[in-house]
């Protein structure tokens, strides 16, 4: 696996020994993938999957969940298992986190993309609903987060993925839970990949645009706010849910070894204007 560093090899003769195209190799890595079951998460899980690893996908939905890995162990030849787990809850993320490791053998990789947006003016959002945002969005990535971080530091490897947002760092009205959560991710992110470099541990977070998920159906299926949206978007179309599997095979890679605590932009250049 060109991931494996031999006694008395750089880093530098390491990667020299092996063409480019296999530092996006995963064979022998194992991946969890929260929220996997659906949108962006499944694509990720899908694409780690055909790049060689192991994948266990974990959500609350325990049908979505069957369903999605029935899609994903037709691809790839390693291993694939789903766990049904809130993530709000801190003792089934600790018991999610530990079936998975012990029939996967490690957790080399962790996609947080677990994630709900309720929309409304901060008047008509209830306090319960700003908590349940942040609930699920921040303390659900945390808890995940910390549930690893002894597995990775053990193995002295890791690559984390969390899902924030380009509203982490832009702003648009009637979002105030989502992007209060998405930019506390963002920094969340920041901080671990600090914390985490002395192991071996990166972090970084992927900050998608308009895609066509589940969550934004309420957008979709209005032709006016569809287009509104659509016309901030330099490429002038919704990204394809397809389009975000790359990103994550770059950042669970070997590829990205010396990136860490970086916010990666995936919006067809809505944040560049």
């Amino acid at each position: 696996m060109p991931s494996k560093k031999r006694d008395g090899e750089t880093i530098q003769e390491l990667k020299d020994s092996f063409m480019i195209t296999e530092q996006f190799n995963l064979t022998g890595r194992s991946a969890l993938v929260v929220g996997g079951n659906r949108g962006l998460g499944i694509e990720m899980a899908k694409a780690l999957a055909e790049a060689g690893a192991a994948v266990g996908i974990a959500a609350r939905d325990a049908s979505k969940n069957d369903e999605a890995l029935g899609l994903i162990e037709t691809v790839g030849g390693a291993k694939k298992i789903s766990r049904t787990c809130d993530v709000t809850d801190e003792a089934q993320v600790a018991t999610m986190v530990n079936e998975i490791h012990e029939e996967l053998g490690s957790i080399d990789i962790l996609v947080n993309s677990a994630g709900i947006n309720i929309r409304g003016s901060i008047e008509e959002v209830s306090t319960d609903d700003f908590r349940k945002v942040m609930d699920v969005n921040v303390t659900g990535s945390w808890l995940t987060c910390r549930a690893v971080s002894p597995i990775m530091k053990k193995q002295e490897y890791g690559r984390v993925i969390n899902i924030a947002s380009m509203l982490s760092v832009i702003a648009i009205p009637e979002r105030t839970p989502y992007t209060a959560s998405k930019g506390a991710v963002m920094n969340m992110t920041r901080a671990l990949a600090v914390e985490w470099a002395p192991h071996k541990i990166t972090a970084n977070a992927i900050l998608p645009g308009p895609f066509a998920t589940e969550m934004n159906l309420p957008l979709l299926d209005d032709p006016e706010k569809y287009q509104n949206f659509v016309s901030k978007i330099p490429l002038g179309r919704w990204g394809e849910l397809t389009e975000i599997g790359g990103l994550a095979l770059f950042l669970a890679s070997d590829a990205s070894s010396y990136c860490t605590g970086g916010a990666f932009t995936i919006d067809g250049g809505w944040t560049a204007q």
